[in-house]
């Protein structure tokens, strides 16, 4: 008896340091998709030769090639600095993250340096309307991460003030584009540099009264779409524009309960959609912006808001599925480390009118759980399955029910 409860300490001993490795090294491989998606612009663009460097293909659909040839640079940016902004902001870690971070703190520094520079070459394209969506990226990336902010030479500050106000000459198409302007001047809020309030209210006003449907999901504009935009832009700018303006005031309180059940439920979608292989729903335009359709899910996880519903463990797994689909996929990467257009490797037509390769670097918003240190049961959670691993594997799951 005393042999076999030794036996069955020694065992239970090993699967808990089976389950806490398996964790653990879900954090490394997600470490290693970052870096590889972002080093290319980080380190290009640190080093003033992102224009040099960085290839720019264009959807063979584009509408306005030399615009968006222009602006492809802002692009590529300000969305990986969105994705990254959380990890950039955290602090401890194993040795080899603390000295990766140390260096993309380096890079993030003369990254915003060149890109806010006339001077350089690297400087990047302000008036517009894609700069606008761009520039709203960049300060979004700046909201999660005060570090940053807070260590830009005062001069660099007064320069990405003055890139930032040069998008107000901009109007915002009427649809999640009202998000951009708000999301500029939730930086300004942010950071207590006088903001305009009228576009803070206007984006939080129109989802809020007007453009919700239902069951978790905001229409895009006056017609709703199937697509993953609720995910790409609609519901992190409303969490994070919401978060700041309640610094500011208590003019949306009462809206903050609503948003939370709405924001839940989209979650529990979210990752419904993940199926067992990691692939997803092929719905809807911006799809090769691939991992950046679990935006909201990831954000979601990087908050610690997720519901009671969904496991972090689960999420993290169903998470990493996809960085393993659509990163690991042939071709999705150039030669030279550079995105292609695709969802599952190189797939050109996939491309939407506007989508250039800086376009594809939304991808980066998966990553916002690195965020989270590795104590946090985000990645201290045993891997589990996810919903549809459960399902079609013969176990047990949770009905699904709509949010009424």
């Amino acid at each position: 008896m005393i042999l076999l409860c030794l036996l069955s300490n020694v065992a239970n001993t090993a699967l808990a340091q089976k389950k806490k490795t398996a964790s653990a090294n879900d954090r490394v491989v997600w470490l290693q998709y970052m870096d590889k998606v972002a080093r290319p612009v980080m380190a290009n663009l640190a080093a003033d030769q992102l224009k040099e460097k960085m290839p720019v293909a264009l959807s063979e659909k584009i509408d306005n090639k030399a615009s968006r040839e222009k602006v492809a640079y802002l692009e590529a940016f300000g969305r990986v600095m969105s994705g990254i902004g959380p990890w950039l902001n955290l602090e401890g870690g194993s040795k080899e993250e603390v000295a990766l971070r140390n260096q993309y703190r380096q890079w993030a520094l003369k990254a915003v340096a060149n890109a806010v520079n006339p001077a350089a070459k690297d400087y990047m394209e302000w008036n517009g309307g894609q700069p606008l969506v761009d520039a709203s990226f960049l300060a979004l990336g700046l909201i999660k991460c005060p570090w940053l902010w807070e260590n830009l030479d005062s001069k660099v500050q007064d320069q990405v003030i003055t890139a930032f106000k040069a998008t107000r000459n901009t109007v915002p198409v009427y649809s999640n584009w009202i998000l951009f302007s708000g999301m500029i001047e939730a930086f300004f809020a942010n950071y207590g540099i006088e903001y305009d309030v009228v576009r803070v209210e206007f984006g939080i006003r129109e989802f809020s009264e007007h453009w919700y449907v239902g069951d978790g999901m905001y229409s895009d504009g006056n017609d709703f779409a199937l697509d993953y935009y609720n995910s790409y832009v609609i519901q992190p700018y409303l969490a994070t524009i919401l978060e700041v303006a309640g610094k500011q005031n208590n003019r949306y309180a009462r809206y903050t309960p609503t948003f939370d059940k709405i924001s839940k439920r989209y979650a529990e979608i979210q990752e419904r959609y993940i199926n067992t292989d990691g692939s997803f729903p092929v719905i809807g335009r911006s799809i090769a912006y691939r991992g950046g359709a679990f935006h909201h899910l990831a954000d979601m996880s990087m908050r610690k808001q997720l519901p009671e519903s969904l496991n972090p463990g689960q999420v993290r797994s169903a998470l990493t599925a996809v960085n393993r689909k659509t990163l690991d996929a042939p071709s999705a990467f150039t030669k030279d480390g550079w995105l292609n257009i695709g969802l599952y490797g190189y797939q050109p037509d996939a491309a939407d009118f506007y989508i250039t390769t800086g376009s594809l670097y939304l991808c980066s918003a998966i990553f916002l759980p690195l965020g989270l240190p590795e104590t946090d049961p985000f990645w201290s959670a045993p891997a589990a399955p996810w919903t549809a691993v459960k399902a079609w594997t013969g176990q047990d799951f949770p009905a699904d029910h709509a949010l009424h």
